[in-house]
């Protein structure tokens, strides 16, 4: 049996179809562009965290940015990040010119912990704090994380782009900070069929900076009134699939902590890196396990037919594109990128599948 990492092609049929008669209508209303259904879906997702405002934009990366410009980030300003989520918000940064500054990771988690987070508002200073929720996993410091930053004077941006419907303490992911940016990938827990993103916020004005910033920065039609403005809205068709996505979003990451509940089972003594104890505060997104030698793992498993990949194989202070004198010293973050593996883990696949790739888990690991 193959095993694919992922196939798209089982869940996008499902969504077009139950998203067609809001499809049809926008076609035949010549509305494409932030309508109704994009008003809808803003409200509907922001409802399901919990309140809020939610201002729907193109992409997760144009959110990152938009989030960080609506918060005052600009050229030349600090932001705290980690540095093992795959460049997206380091992206937003060059785009802005703010610069980085990474803090290493907890060793046997993805994320910093409190104590590295304190430090480094202590020593560095920067005007925002980026946490990411990374394979699904809510920040477990996320709650003294928040007050921390209030206390600093420290702006606090969540990137729930993994983290769609996780919980902290009966909270969702995307309400602890200032603002949050989600992703709607195709792949991701809540996903459109192309590209999507929004940012979160419970400050009203900074919703409404967000909001002139995808659409150029207009303070009303062709008056620029705020630099940094682009064009990058949610387009209706991707809003009418996403409020179809919402509706199964829970069911979906349920199906998904069942999937790495039984590859658990199969090899309990293996560090699953994308599992929380509080069922709620993880949602499967990606299931990251640690094991020595990768490369023989991976091909391994490939030799029985299970599709595999790597989140991510290049931490953001080593990639080649950065400049501008040595890189920081992360020896965590280096140390799980060499050793993290991501197995298949969708709500589409099928018993069989799951069995399958369990049964080579034990074979190659147990």
């Amino acid at each position: 049996m193959q095993v694919p990492f992922n196939d798209l092609s089982r869940s996008t049929a499902a969504l077009w179809e139950h998203a067609r008669d809001r499809i049809d209508a926008i076609v035949g209303s010549g509305r494409v562009v932030l309508g109704a259904n994009v008003q809808e879906f803003e409200s509907a997702f922001a409802a399901y965290l919990g309140g809020g405002h939610v201002v729907g934009v193109a992409s997760g990366t144009d959110a990152l940015e938009l989030a960080l410009r609506g918060l005052g980030v600009e050229s030349g300003s600090r932001v705290a990040l980690a540095a093992n989520a795959g460049y997206y918000t380091s992206t937003a940064l060059q785009a802005i010119g703010a610069l980085p500054v990474f803090l290493d990771i907890a060793e046997g988690r993805a994320t910093p912990d409190l104590a590295a987070v304190q430090q480094c508002l202590e020593a560095e200073r920067p005007d925002v704090l980026v946490v990411t929720h990374l394979y699904g996993v809510a920040c477990p410091d996320i709650e003294q994380i928040a007050a921390t930053c209030r206390t600093a004077g420290a702006s606090l941006l969540e990137d729930c782009s993994q983290s769609h419907g996780a919980r902290r303490a009966g909270r969702m992911t995307g309400t602890f900070g200032d603002a949050a940016a989600f992703s709607f990938y195709p792949t991701k827990n809540l996903g459109a069929l192309g590209d999507g993103g929004a940012v979160v916020t419970a400050t009203p004005e900074l919703a409404a900076r967000v909001a002139a910033l995808r659409q150029y920065g207009w303070s009303e039609k062709y008056v620029v009134g705020l630099s940094g403005g682009r064009n990058s809205r949610l387009d209706e068709i991707q809003a009418a699939v996403l409020l179809a996505a919402l509706e199964g979003l829970d069911r979906n990451n349920a199906r998904r902590r069942e999937i790495v509940g039984h590859y658990r089972d199969a090899v309990p003594g293996v560090d699953f890196v994308s599992v929380d104890a509080d069922s709620d505060a993880w949602v499967g997104h990606l299931c990251v396990i640690a094991v020595d030698d990768r490369d023989a793992v991976r091909a391994a498993l490939g030799a029985r037919g299970v599709a595999t990949d790597v989140h991510f194989p290049v931490p953001d202070h080593l990639q080649p594109v950065r400049s501008g004198g040595p890189a920081p010293a992360l020896p965590s973050t280096e140390a799980a990128s060499a050793r993290i593996l991501s197995l298949p883990c969708f709500p589409a696949m099928t018993d069989a599948e799951v069995a399958h790739v369990a049964t080579a888990l034990r074979e190659v690991l147990g």
